[in-house]
């Protein structure tokens, strides 16, 4: 379990997020734009910018290092990979584990061989969770990976993501303002608004008692013309 005790950023004197949460199996940090959710995943990859100060306390049955026990998902694949090249070259492992990590991300070999723009965003989402996927990471930090996907290969890549936990075991950090995305990925939700948790606890419940005008406010936002699933 990843088990955030303080996670504070600030810029001079203005606090600018102080949270903390935990990850037990796959938790959605949910929030809108400008509520610390893409800060707190940066202080977590350990990529702030020098001008903002920064305090981390966790608890972890793991070291928490990027590459190794933590890998990345960004939001846009069309931007994730070096255009000018080929697919295979993008991985940094043998030709037989490339061959793995692609049938395990439902990806045609075939496609190897090709440059980023020959692919469609769905493709390039699989190659993206595949190349994350090949240090065998604890966690899998999440960056609102189906954003730039159309309604139907969202449902895919939520689908392979969760099929792909169950085989490998890892956790989860899914950060989004989609509450809805959120709800079929995720077992645990953390809602935060202005860098400060709002509410927290399992999905389920959240979203069928939230106790917050904004938590109620992204529900609605997101759950229009939409059931949850449980």
């Amino acid at each position: 379990m990843l088990n955030v005790t303080t996670l504070q950023v600030s810029f001079g004197k203005k606090e600018l997020v102080n949270i903390g949460f935990s990850v037990e199996h796959s938790l959605a940090l949910v929030g809108q734009s400008g509520s610390g959710k893409s800060l707190t995943l940066k202080a977590l990859l350990g990529m702030l910018p020098a001008s903002l100060d920064s305090i981390l306390e966790l608890d972890a049955d793991f070291v928490l290092k990027r590459g190794e026990s933590v890998a990345f998902v960004p939001q846009n694949p069309f931007t994730a990979l070096s255009p000018l090249t080929t697919i295979e070259d993008q991985f940094f492992v043998s030709k037989q584990r490339m061959a793995e990590l692609c049938e395990s991300v439902e990806l045609d070999l075939s496609l190897l061989k090709r440059f980023p723009p020959e692919l469609s965003g769905g493709q390039l989402q699989r190659v993206v969770i595949a190349i994350a996927l090949s240090g065998a990471p604890k966690l899998l930090l999440l960056d609102e990976p189906t954003t730039a996907l159309d309604p139907k290969t969202r449902v895919v890549i939520i689908e392979l993501l969760k099929k792909l936990q169950k085989r490998d075991g890892f956790k989860i950090l899914f950060v989004t303002h989609d509450m809805y995305s959120a709800s079929q990925l995720c077992r645990e939700i953390c809602v935060i608004k202005e860098g400060k948790v709002q509410e927290s606890g399992s999905m389920e419940e959240v979203l069928k008692n939230p106790s917050s005008v904004y938590t109620k406010t992204l529900i609605n936002a997101s759950f229009t013309n939409r059931k949850f699933r449980t």
